[in-house]
């Protein structure tokens, strides 16, 4: 899949850097040219000797070199790759790409170029998690840029959590599916996927018993068939798949402003279980009992509409907008007038009443709706049903919706 493929590599600074030589050696074993860029930082990690001798050509390191910029070579590096990678990609190179900032080599080739851009995140826990942070991931997700990891676990600092780099087998299935060909080639798509979080209070909150299996199959389905997959996900049970942009939210707010974030796209799916009221007076601290019995007055507020918000969009509305419904009965009916009442183009109905094990479950039975009507579909494990509404939303998009 990468042979004849040219990677411009941007390696910053983190000690996640000593295990791009491995990426390169495994990038080039697949048949792919690699262009090294590196940051000063980086060269405290992995030394620009080690990187060159690997990739078999020069490493690029300064903006202001008297031979290379006679030929503006900063704005030729940015155009001629078919896809550029920053890994690791640190805290502060991702704010600096998000505000446009172009102080180095590095930034001003991301900011000059035009090719897709993939990173791999690497950071302190607290680093990943600040809010500065994550708003600039949503700014970089809304701007196109393809996301694979970071992943949680043992930090070299000490700590644990979200923030480790991704492994390379992961970059690498993330380089290749944003590489490529197939029927939704060129198409961005969002997805939604897993629970919803509400706080009651610090340690309690309300969701329901979604695993996140559908929504994480169907962006791998997609994902497989060339799109660029944005996929925006509650604390699911299923780890997020490989090759696609993660956005991590907890609560139904949180959800909405990255989808919004994500857009424009050519089509959205909202396969989320969001919860439908949120704890308006959720305490600060945590709830205690008072030995009278009496439980805690709780007042609720209406979740935000996702599905109703992006289906009704005028400009920048995607071509094709899909509903999931879980229903415990008369299915068809009320998916039907669930789709009137959204304005969205498909729904994908199922039946999670408590004897159809499905919430949770490896299965799924599902009715789709369109404005042709309703089609049943066979009972199917989650990935084939996956696999089959791909192949829709691909035929879908080929002719325009």
């Amino acid at each position: 899949m990468l042979a004849g493929k040219r990677i411009l590599l941007i390696v910053s600074g983190g000690i996640a850097a000593v295990k791009v030589p491995d990426l390169i050696r495994r990038l080039r074993e697949r048949g792919a040219a690699v262009t090294p860029v590196m940051t000063r930082a980086a060269e405290q990690f992995v030394t620009p000797l080690s990187l060159s001798a690997l990739a078999g050509e020069k490493v690029w390191r300064d903006l202001f070199d008297l031979t290379d910029e006679a030929e503006m070579g900063h704005i030729q590096l940015s155009r001629v790759a078919d896809l550029v990678v920053v890994a690791p990609a640190t805290a502060n190179l991702m704010a600096r790409m998000a505000n446009g900032l172009a102080d180095d080599l590095p930034s001003t080739l991301l900011l000059a170029t035009d090719t897709p851009v993939l990173i791999a995140p690497a950071m302190n826990v607290r680093m990943w998690q600040h809010p500065a942070t994550q708003r600039n991931l949503a700014t970089l997700a809304g701007d196109g840029v393809a996301v694979v990891g970071p992943n949680s676990g043992d930090m070299a600092c000490g700590e644990y959590g979200p923030g480790r780099m991704a492994e390379v087998p992961e970059i690498l299935a993330a380089i290749e599916a944003r590489l490529a060909d197939g029927p939704l080639a060129g198409k961005r798509i969002v997805v939604t996927s897993g629970p919803t979080h509400e706080p009651i209070d610090p340690v309690r909150y309300i969701a329901n018993r979604s695993s996140g299996a559908q929504g994480t199959a169907l962006a791998r389905a997609l994902a497989g068939l060339g799109a660029e997959v944005v996929f925006v996900t509650g604390p699911a049970t299923v780890p997020p798949p490989e090759g696609v942009t993660v956005i991590l939210v907890e609560t139904a707010q949180q959800m909405l402003a990255a989808v919004q974030g994500a857009l424009p796209a050519d089509a959205a799916v909202f396969a989320a279980a969001v919860a439908d009221w949120r704890v308006a007076n959720a305490a600060d601290q945590k709830m205690k009992k008072d030995g009278t019995g009496a439980a805690p007055a709780l007042e609720f507020a209406e979740n935000p509409d996702i599905l109703a918000t992006v289906a009704q969009m005028g400009t920048g509305r995607p071509a094709l907008v899909v509903g999931f419904a879980a229903e415990t009965e008369n299915i068809a009916d009320h998916a039907t007038a669930k789709r009137a009442r959204k304005g969205c183009d498909w729904i994908v109905a199922n039946d999670v009443s408590p004897g159809t094990g499905i919430m949770g479950g490896a299965e799924n039975e599902v009715t789709l709706i369109t404005a042709n009507g309703a089609e049943t579909w066979p009972r199917l494990g989650k990935a084939q049903v996956a696999d089959r509404l791909a192949a829709r939303i691909a035929t879908a998009l080929g002719q325009g919706v």
